[in-house]
């Protein structure tokens, strides 16, 4: 029986000038992440162009990523600005499982976008039959059965423990290392669980997204034109770039043993999957893609001239 009936949330900083800064950052990042995942979102849904199995997956890419810095940012903000820090038991488990729900199907979406990639440039000729809806769908499905599998476990596991009435974490969010540092019982199952799962579902869903553009760009090696190389390999390497910051992070801060926990650092390193690969995705994915930016380009202009009208 746990006996914490709520927690307390360190957060960042203790300095109430540094926590009012803070608040601002995370304002900022939190309204850009939204604008530019949204506005990917309604160009898929209003722009009949971009109905192809490519921007199918960015639009639902954004709406994870909107849930996904949904769960953490606007308890944090509270906690910067009204000083609310506390967040009650079955909070923290909401938490925690949206959390770990989001961030696990993130990892299979990656992969499911690097393998549509793959299909698109290596076999150009039977993309169409490969990528059909029902294979998208599909793609999209296991991301999210599987995410949630792997979520109620670690959550389930994490909240049998018992806190002894410790219940302050010294994070900003609820994450399986902290309360794994909080707590008084033996969390050998958890730690042996939380590595395993990392294995399958982490580093599996890393391999599978890194062998997909090893292909990638071994096709596009082969491309005879000197402009078509460099613009597949500068597409190519800002993917890469989110992925690895984001697989990179996550790996550090779940495939590891409990001894080697440091909260200080921890917090840094969650920060990076939590806030900035959300806050660059768009970006990254799409904002530079010229048929996004035209379709929202027009999407605004219609707007502006019934307004006008």
């Amino acid at each position: 029986m746990n006996e914490t009936s709520d927690f307390i949330l360190l957060g960042f900083s203790e300095v109430l000038t540094l926590q009012h800064l803070l608040f601002v950052v995370f304002l900022l990042i939190y309204i850009i992440t939204m604008i530019g995942n949204l506005s990917i979102i309604f160009a898929y849904r209003f722009s009949t162009e971009l109905h192809t199995p490519m921007y199918f997956f960015l639009a639902n890419f954004s709406f994870l990523e909107i849930c996904y810095i949904s769960t953490t940012v606007p308890k944090l903000l509270s906690s910067l600005l009204l000083q609310i820090k506390f967040i009650t038991f079955l909070g923290c488990v909401s938490q925690m499982f949206c959390f770990l729900l989001l961030g696990g199907t993130e990892c299979y979406m990656l992969a499911a976008m690097a393998y549509d990639r793959y299909n698109a440039i290596c076999h150009p000729l039977l993309y169409g039959i490969i990528m059909n809806k029902r294979t998208c769908l599909g793609l999209i499905t296991i991301s999210w059965v599987s995410g949630a599998i792997n979520s109620l476990i670690h959550t389930v596991l994490t909240f049998t423990l018992s806190f002894c009435g410790a219940n302050t974490i010294n994070h900003f969010f609820c994450d399986i290392p902290p309360l794994l540092d909080l707590a008084c019982s033996p969390t050998a199952m958890n730690e042996i669980v939380l590595l395993v799962a990392c294995g399958c579902v982490i580093v599996s869903a890393f391999l599978l997204t890194i062998a997909s553009y090893v292909r990638i760009i071994s096709a596009i090696l082969n491309i005879k034109t000197n402009s078509g190389r460099k613009k597949a390999f500068s597409t190519c390497a800002s993917h890469l770039i989110v992925v690895t910051m984001f697989y990179g992070s996550a790996i550090f801060m779940y495939f590891r043993p409990k001894s080697s926990y440091s909260m200080n650092k921890d917090r840094l390193i969650a920060a990076l999957y939590a806030f900035i690969a959300p806050l660059f995705n768009p970006f990254i994915y799409s904002l530079r893609n010229n048929d996004v930016k035209g379709a929202v380009t027009k999407i605004l202009c219609r707007i502006l001239v019934v307004k006008k009208y």
